[in-house]
């Protein structure tokens, strides 16, 4: 391990930031040394830049990816290399918003029959019925589940926060038939990892055949069962800030992108163009210009009683 890469590491831990942040910053500066072939410690604003450009033009990077990389180097020289006249050089890019994929109910419940292989079938049911994050459900403990208060505790989720969610008593007993088929001591869904925890690119793998298997055109993701839980309960009626302590938001904006993904609401609403048809009433003409004054004449008076009279239009000029 190379020294600036130690001292990086050092200052991760030392601010307590997650063990995948870690990585991903790693990784990030590893690219922006490799693309120079030179230690960042001799590169300065004009590489920055370059190396920005690389990521969009060449390398086609989503823009995740983008500020992720932005994030691990601006770390690197405002914390690691002491040298915060870079980090102005380093702007982030302006990620597009876009509303993530939702599926019906009746959708969710054909692609989580559609996994063959039982466990995984049980992985994707849980990850559903409570709103799971990948990296949340990999490390659930069978100790974990509380079947007296039924909540799952998820342990150091996002931001390093604790959470509880509501635990579905269909839910709970397909757990115990589970459990007791194939023993699990530890984690819930053990994987074939160093460290013992599920793989998520296969997860992902899954996912994607499952969805295929089914017809669906949309790209079905394990991150998109979480948005599903999420649009799902808004259309059962739940509140917006219970909503964020489930999802463990630490932003409520975040929750709030939900309320345009609710089906039920948008397709109840009435659109003008439909209120336009049977419409039968017509303004009253009006008069034309005064001469000289490019202003027209007086409106008809529609708010007196009876039959509106004609408009007194001031007579024509009679031209030479």
């Amino acid at each position: 391990m190379t020294p600036l890469r130690q001292r990086l590491l050092e200052e991760l831990t030392r601010r307590n930031y997650s063990p995948r942040t870690a990585e991903a910053y790693v990784a990030g500066i590893r690219r922006f040394a490799n693309h120079f072939q030179r230690s960042p410690e001799h590169l300065g604003p004009d590489h920055l830049r370059e190396f920005q450009l690389h990521l969009i033009q060449h390398q086609r990077v989503s823009w995740s990816l983008f500020n992720q990389t932005v994030s691990a180097l601006r770390f690197l020289y405002a914390h690691v290399l002491q040298r915060p006249d870079a980090v102005p050089f380093i702007p982030y890019g302006k990620k597009p918003k876009t509303l993530p994929v939702v599926l019906s109910s009746a959708e969710v419940h054909a692609v989580l029959n559609a996994f063959a292989h039982p466990p995984t079938r049980m992985i994707f049911r849980t990850l559903y019925a409570c709103g799971l994050r990948i990296n949340e459900l990999i490390h659930l403990r069978v100790t974990d589940l509380d079947s007296g208060r039924m909540l799952v505790h998820v342990r150091q989720g996002k931001g390093q926060k604790d959470r509880c969610v509501p635990l579905a008593r269909r839910l709970l007993d397909e757990l115990r038939h589970y459990w007791r088929r194939y023993r699990p001591r530890d984690l819930l869904f053990p994987g074939q990892t160093a460290d013992g925890t599920l793989c998520p690119a296969t997860l992902q793998r899954h996912c994607v055949k499952a969805g295929r298997r089914v017809g669906l055109t949309k790209h079905v993701t394990p991150h998109t069962f979480r948005h599903c839980y999420a649009t799902h309960l808004l259309e059962a009626g739940v509140d917006v800030p219970t909503l964020q302590r489930l999802l463990g938001h630490s932003s409520l904006s975040t929750t709030l992108r939900y309320l345009h993904l609710r089906s039920e609401r948008v397709s109840q609403l009435h659109n003008p163009y439909d209120l336009l048809a049977g419409t039968t009433a017509v303004a009253p003409a009006a008069c034309p210009p005064r001469p000289g004054t490019g202003r027209p004449g007086p409106p008809a008076r529609a708010d007196l009683p009876g039959p509106t009279p004609a408009p007194e239009c001031p007579p024509a000029p009679r031209l030479a």
